[in-house]
């Protein structure tokens, strides 16, 4: 048998472990995990727009003389604003989520955040990512947990990542969610006649707990998941059109793999660019435009394929920005924010809550009125069939938009 040079496996298996991050090795890919998981088409999206969006100047409250006195220069001035009630409106980029608001399909959560709320980036993300406390620290994440909870047993393509890496939401215990950026690319990898005669070398058996047997174990797991989806990926193809530009591509992916039936319960994928400390107008206007017209290209996608009831959206940032402008014309990291749901059959349209309190600010800040965690249970529990309070730690209040 051909012995695998050293440099050729660890090359691969850096790519492999980028994919998928496993705590132990569980033999997956021989069971399925089939008998624990829950049947039905009831699919999370989850984005992340990274760098913490500046709420204000997303969802506008275009009939508040604080905010327009807050930001001199960076108010967007009322006739530009896309009007949804008496007082809120979208900044005009959002053209594409506007349509998806005027046909029904998207509930807007004022004041989200979380009680002594980090204005770190990555503590911050932490936070969300675990559902904690901003006292506490977590190693795995709440989509993780969700995956453990329910299918201890499972591949890890039943949440998936569109990333080179994976976010520590999606990181479990036992079992965590595949990192994938190109399928074709992975599943070709996994046709290296050398790998394959490597993984071959070693039975489920031998393997221990030293760190090349972890590779070997990760890879396995990786290979079987590759093929799944690399199938998959033959069924639909979208004949939607996107906007050119990488994050659409990405939705587009997504949307071909529900519409392939791909047994997928959680997609997650992100959107860098929102970190406004500096010329914030033409910063925000760049990113908003795009999440705005890809969302828009995904809902009709999903729609054409009948799909759109079956799909929940979630939309939220780490955190939003201060209420006044700096020097700069940009604004600093922030507490509260908005989160977006979309979904074809919501239960709540429009706005769930309140707009934000400009009147009361904690050093400057926006006061928190409803936590993150809440939306999290809610989707846990009334659209993924989940415990969300043995995922969560604790019991959230149930929310009504689904």
């Amino acid at each position: 048998m051909k012995k695998i040079s050293r440099r050729k496996f660890l090359g691969t298996s850096a790519l492999v472990s980028g994919a998928v991050m496993l705590p132990k090795f569980l033999k997956a890919f021989e069971r399925g995990g089939a008998s624990f998981f829950p049947q039905g088409d009831k699919t999370l999206v989850i984005v992340q727009l990274s760098g913490g969006n500046d709420g204000l100047n997303t969802i506008v409250p275009f009939r508040n003389d604080i905010y327009y006195s807050s930001r001199p220069t960076i108010g967007i001035p009322q006739n530009e604003v896309l009007k949804l009630s008496d007082e809120l409106g979208l900044n005009p980029a959002l053209e594409g989520l506007r349509k998806i608001f005027d046909d029904g399909n998207l509930c807007i959560i004022n004041n989200v955040g979380y009680p002594n709320p980090d204005h770190s980036h990555f503590r911050s993300m932490d936070i969300w990512h675990t559902a904690s406390g901003s006292d506490q620290y977590k190693e795995t994440g709440w989509v993780g947990r969700y995956l453990d909870s329910l299918c201890p047993d499972c591949v890890p393509y039943r949440a998936i990542e569109a990333d080179h890496t994976l976010s520590l939401a999606m990181k479990g215990e036992k079992i965590s969610g595949l990192a994938l950026s190109d399928s074709a690319k992975l599943y070709h990898t996994t046709k290296d006649k050398f790998l394959i005669e490597a993984l071959q070398s070693r039975t489920n058996d031998q393997l221990t707990n030293s760190n090349s047997d972890y590779l070997y174990k990760v890879m396995r797991e990786t290979f079987s998941s590759a093929e799944y989806i690399y199938e998959k990926t033959k069924i639909y193809h979208s004949q939607t059109e996107y906007p050119k530009n990488l994050f659409s591509g990405t939705l587009k992916t997504i949307a071909e793999l529900i519409g392939s039936g791909c047994e997928t319960k959680v997609y997650y994928t992100s959107l860098t660019g929102f970190d406004s400390h500096a010329g914030q107008l033409k910063m925000q206007e760049k990113a908003l435009r795009i999440i705005g017209d890809s969302l828009l290209s995904f809902t009709n996608d999903l729609k054409q394929n009948n799909k759109m009831n079956d799909v929940v959206i979630m939309v939220f940032s780490e955190f939003g920005r201060r209420v006044s402008q700096n020097s700069s014309g940009g604004t600093d990291h922030g507490t509260a924010n908005n989160v977006w749901i979309i979904n074809g059959a919501l239960k709540k349209k429009g706005f769930y809550n309140a707009a934000p309190d400009l009147t009361n600010l904690e050093g400057g800040d926006l006061k928190f009125q409803m936590d993150f965690r809440n939306v999290y249970a809610t989707v846990l529990k009334k659209w993924l069939g989940a415990n969300d309070e043995l995922i969560l730690g604790k019991k959230f209040e149930q929310l009504s938009f689904i």
